[in-house]
């Protein structure tokens, strides 16, 4: 079984990609929903109705049959090489990261069905920060895997806050920029 790893490990970058993509994307839509809810008739239906059915495929042929490949290949790859639990304190951090990744998948799940309902709790500059969440996990876990070092996650972790800070500021100053034009 050992044999199998590195494909293994193709089939679950290659997932972990497809499924970011879906997070990103769908979390964009979600803005673009939000907004639209704002315009008037008809093309405040036009346009809900069109981004229900968008995030919808996208959420059911693409992210989620990602996530669930991510998840299998990933399994996989720990049953071929499971010294990585045991002996990898790493391992440990990044599946703490991946468990977060998961529940912001779920999150972002329901929120897609509140908006199918015509339910919209979040504002687009609300879900443009949502949207940097999943940024920050990706960063998180990459550098997690790649750095493999106690001393470093101490220094991962501030540059983490770091960059989570710039990301955050980054929304911001596009949020007046924005306002600023639209006048």
């Amino acid at each position: 079984m050992e044999a199998y790893y590195r494909y293994f490990l193709a089939v679950h970058i290659i997932f972990v990609v497809s499924w970011m993509a879906g997070l990103f994307y769908g979390v964009r839509l979600f803005i673009y929903h939000t907004e639209a809810n704002g315009k008037t008739e008809p093309e405040r239906s036009i346009l809900t109705r069109e981004y229900t059915k968008i995030t919808a495929r996208l959420w059911n042929i693409i992210t989620v049959p990602a996530m669930c490949l991510t998840i299998i290949a990933g399994g996989l790859m720990y049953y071929t090489h499971f010294d990585f639990l045991v002996t990898q304190d790493w391992m440990f951090v990044k599946l703490g990261f991946v468990g977060l990744l998961l529940a912001y998948h779920f999150i972002c799940q329901n929120i897609m069905k509140q908006l199918r309902k015509g339910i919209f709790i979040y504002s687009s500059n609300q879900l443009r920060l949502w949207n940097e969440v999943a940024t920050i996990l990706l960063v998180a876990i990459v550098f997690t895997v790649i750095l493999k070092s106690a001393v470093n996650w101490i220094y991962g972790l501030l540059g983490l806050v770091i960059f989570a800070a710039v990301i955050m500021t980054a929304v911001k100053l596009y949020k007046r920029y924005r306002a600023k034009n639209e006048k």
